[in-house]
């Protein structure tokens, strides 16, 4: 097996986990009450709503963040493979070296941005869910729950 088939296997082994840990939110990370008086039952059909309201509310960010770690990796191996062939004169072994040392840095900084989105998601995926059950009556910390009988807007 060649040094530059091995370093190729390792390099999309490690994009493969890397992109593999970037998730979209699974669920709200916010403790939301039924009001008073309200049956369970009715509060677990709302939540249900309101976790599929903020799935499509973030369904852009989580993409993104998905597609980031992919992206740098990929920028990142091939930085690293003409770095490789420019240092020691284009021979096809430190292309391969280059390329898999890029390919780790640009996994590596793709995660972190993933990182980052994957937090952003989250937090706007909470936000959209706590609208949402605050606007069917529900308690949200933080915030009287809205008056029944009569509209909030006018």
């Amino acid at each position: 097996m060649t040094r530059f088939f091995r370093t190729a296997v390792l390099a999309a082994s490690v994009l493969a986990s890397l992109t593999a840990c970037v998730s979209a939110p699974t669920g709200p990370t916010v403790a939301i009450m039924p009001r008073e008086g309200k049956p369970f039952e009715v509060f677990q059909q709302e939540d249900q709503q309101c976790r599929d309201f903020a799935v499509n509310a973030i369904k852009d960010t989580s993409n993104a963040a998905l597609k980031e770690g992919a992206t740098s990796a990929a920028i990142g191996a091939a930085l690293g493979a003409a770095a490789g062939a420019v240092i020691q004169g284009g021979s096809s072994q430190n292309i391969g070296t280059g390329a898999g040392i890029g390919l780790l840095g640009g996994a590596a900084m793709g995660a972190m941005n993933s990182a980052g989105k994957q937090n952003q998601a989250q937090v706007q995926y909470n936000i959209a869910y706590q609208q949402c059950m605050y606007s069917k009556g529900n308690q949200v910390p933080s915030y009287a729950a809205p008056a029944t009988g009569s509209p909030a807007y006018r």
